[in-house]
């Protein structure tokens, strides 16, 4: 297969018009259709429907689709990561973190690292877990910040635990929860739940209901904005789990609250992770520094709502040692 050609198809499918496709690779109609039918012979299928509403794959086509779609995107990336490595003296530095961690920690330690970094490009990347690990495979990013979980099923990737961040349950501060004495995970179910998407902590409080032979609540919300969480739950009877670092600030200001409840599940490492065969710049590690400050800074706080005695003091947060796990001697 000519890879062309495949690059040829991507677009003729996504324009769904020869006409169009032609004029956005700067070649001429009858050349794009001769291509694209020399192609079909090769490959002893159709890969193309005409017809006057315009032209749509077929199942063959599709298939060929999604990977010239692929090859398409590796040469862009290719070609970003070539002119990202010019000779004017300045450089670029990209990384992915969660979206819970670009509420507090992230922010403080980019402003912190800016002031000695100011030939340097920063690109963030917000996104779960799972998207942000396929991206570093990619090479798309330089390193991520995200929870250690998912690690163990990829090669080729390094990682270096920075520091511990309490997941919390929330809800508003006149929430009905906080009126229960001894409360349990009985209790909370009865109330709605708004999570982050894609099953992750969907599969945490699955984990937490377990022992008490609970299943998740009836009603349940997800959404991959840890501020949209915030605000629904500061509006409405939702229940949540975020973590502190997401947390605090809006704790301060008295327009969300720590429930009561605490379960070793709660606690997460959050890890720098990078591939092992491109090691961190100079830029890229006086960035993870101070990220890895920030978190365990937040870590030594307490979470409390103001003026609010009755707060447990096992909401104290990371009293204990963090766990700083080295998993390899060495990150650089």
């Amino acid at each position: 297969m000519d890879p062309r050609k495949l690059l040829y198809l991507a677009c003729v499918v996504e324009h769904g018009s020869f006409k169009k496709a032609a004029k956005q690779l700067l070649i001429s109609q009858p050349a794009l259709s001769t291509s694209m039918d020399r192609l079909e012979r090769g490959l002893g299928g159709k890969l193309l429907k005409r017809s006057p509403a315009g032209v749509t794959p077929t199942p063959l086509g599709e298939l060929l689709y999604a990977h010239a779609r692929l090859i398409r995107d590796e040469l862009e990336l290719a070609e970003r990561r070539v002119n990202g490595c010019g000779t004017s003296g300045e450089s670029n530095l990209t990384f992915g973190t969660l979206p819970s961690l670009t509420v507090g920690i992230i922010p403080k330690a980019v402003c912190n690292w800016q002031k000695d970094h100011t030939g340097t490009t920063l690109h963030i990347v917000e996104k779960v877990q799972i998207e942000l690990l396929l991206s570093l495979i990619r090479g798309e990013l330089d390193f991520i910040v995200g929870q250690t979980e998912c690690y163990g099923y990829l090669e080729g990737l390094k990682q270096r635990v920075l520091f511990r961040d309490r997941l919390y349950v929330i809800g508003r501060p006149d929430h009905p929860a906080f009126e229960i004495g001894n409360l349990s995970w009985t209790d909370l179910i009865n109330f709605p739940w708004i999570l982050q998407m894609l099953g992750k902590q969907r599969t945490l409080l699955e984990q937490l209901l377990l022992p008490e032979g609970l299943s998740l609540p009836q009603h349940l919300t997800e959404c991959g904005s840890a501020n949209c969480i915030k605000s629904i739950v500061a509006q409405s009877d939702s229940l949540a789990l975020l973590p502190a670092s997401a947390v605090s600030s809006d704790v301060l200001q008295g327009l969300i609250r720590p429930l009561d409840i605490v379960d070793p599940l709660l606690n997460r490492d959050i890890a720098l992770i990078f591939r092992d065969s491109t090691p961190l710049t100079a830029p890229g590690r006086s960035l993870v520094a101070q990220i890895e400050a920030a978190g365990l800074s937040l870590s030594r706080q307490t979470l409390c709502m103001p003026d609010q005695d009755s707060i447990a003091p096992d909401l104290e947060l990371g009293r204990s040692t963090v766990r700083q796990r080295e998993v390899w001697p060495s990150w650089n």
